[in-house]
């Protein structure tokens, strides 16, 4: 399978269709999986109110996510076939071409995935082309994302997905959320928290926190989590 842009949304009918908090379900993922955690991108703030500008830019640990989604590829019958939307806000006006086309498999994210400035909201897509604009869009409460379905290793190759209309650039930004069709896992990466929120099988979130390449620490979604101002 290719990575392909998603005109049908109805592979993102358990994200949309929830009664979650809207913050809680951008943050962590659709209710309904065995255990959760947060993958720690940066270290929790150490004091109550303590600003991202306090912290180095090479801080991010964004190094940690081929690491994720290589151990996550194992833990699903459907790693060649995933879903991952997009929100709309990291669109970048100006055409796609072959010279400046991102490649990002899950071998090359390191060095491909950045953290954007990008902050949250059903963001204006300036410059994009009007089929851009058009083109369908999975929508929760202050959050619109478009969905490509394809292998887990071509995750951050959106500018070549099949059927994307072009005219735009993503670049290799990081996904919104990433699942499997057999809906054995749920990454989501919103663009406020400086973590991202994993649901799973207890085994697989009890893997992932024993890791010594990753920074992962059990969380309960319902519960207030640690977030810089």
């Amino acid at each position: 399978m290719t990575l392909t842009f998603c005109s049908d949304l109805a592979a993102a009918d358990w994200i949309v269709h929830t009664t979650l908090p809207w913050q809680q379900l951008v943050r962590f993922g659709p209710a309904g999986l065995d255990a959760y955690a947060r993958l720690r991108l940066l270290p929790d703030p150490v004091r109550p109110g303590q600003s991202e500008n306090d912290v180095e830019a090479e801080d991010w640990r964004t190094d940690q996510l081929p690491r994720l989604f290589e151990l996550l590829a194992a833990c699903t019958t459907t790693p060649d076939d995933c879903y991952f939307c997009v929100w709309e806000g990291f669109a970048n006006a100006g055409p796609v071409t072959d010279d400046d086309a991102a490649y990002a498999g899950v071998d090359n994210l390191e060095d491909q995935i950045g953290r954007a400035a990008a902050r949250p909201g059903l963001a204006p897509t300036s410059g994009a082309s009007p089929s851009v604009l058009q083109a369908p869009k999975v929508e929760v409460p202050h959050r619109a994302y478009w969905l490509f379905r394809g292998p887990l290793a071509e995750i951050g190759t959106w500018d070549t997905a099949e059927a994307w209309p072009g005219q735009c650039r993503l670049d290799a930004v990081e996904p919104a959320f990433v699942w499997p069709a057999d809906h054995a896992w749920c990454v989501a990466l919103d663009v406020d928290p400086h973590w991202a929120g994993i649901g799973g099988g207890a085994l697989l979130v009890n893997q992932l926190i024993a890791d010594p390449l990753l920074d992962v620490v059990s969380a309960d979604p319902t519960m207030e989590q640690p977030l810089y101002r």
